[in-house]
């Protein structure tokens, strides 16, 4: 039997919430995995790894992406966000993150990550203007709890506050 040649590994930068990232990992590595096991980054989940549930929501380059479905090697350079990259630098929480918590927009908190990253997205693309539109550019992020009402009073909320400070929804 022939022998099978070894993996190999390619290098990558990735500029992760504000920090460079190197990595050597194999090609077929998703941005999920790279994230979770090579650099310790929990916060967005493997649900169905699929790009079914919406629960790997990223910001890569200032657009939401699943990162389940995204080769790390395809983002070297990138400058991508996570969840534990929205906090100031001062710890205080990030808008949406803050009207998540108000509203009361999670049960068990699984898929919370990727609906704040997918509502910041969802502000900032400019579709949240009504009820209707907030539900259909969230409609890639399951929650198998049911929060939808709250959810979409988040976005809501967060996008409210946004316009009455004049300051727009960012990462």
């Amino acid at each position: 039997m022939p022998e099978t040649p070894l993996r190999s590994r390619t290098e990558i930068a990735l500029h992760v919430n504000g920090q460079i990232r190197r990595l050597s990992i194999d090609p077929r590595t998703t941005l999920l995995d790279a994230l979770r096991d090579h650099l310790g980054l929990t916060g967005a989940k493997k649900g169905c790894d699929h790009g079914q549930c919406g629960a790997c929501t990223l910001m890569v380059d200032g657009r939401r992406i699943l990162s389940c479905l995204t080769l790390g090697v395809l983002v070297d350079g990138a400058s991508i966000v996570t969840i534990e990259g929205l906090s100031s630098r001062d710890g205080g929480l990030h808008p949406v993150q803050q009207a998540f918590i108000d509203c009361d927009a999670f049960q068990c908190g699984y898929c919370t990550p990727g609906q704040i990253l997918s509502a910041i997205a969802c502000i900032q693309e400019g579709h949240a203007g009504s009820d209707a539109a907030i539900r259909e550019y969230m409609s890639g992020n399951l929650c198998r709890c049911a929060a939808y009402p709250n959810i979409v009073a988040a976005v809501r909320s967060a996008r409210d506050r946004s316009e009455g400070d004049h300051a727009p929804i960012s990462v």
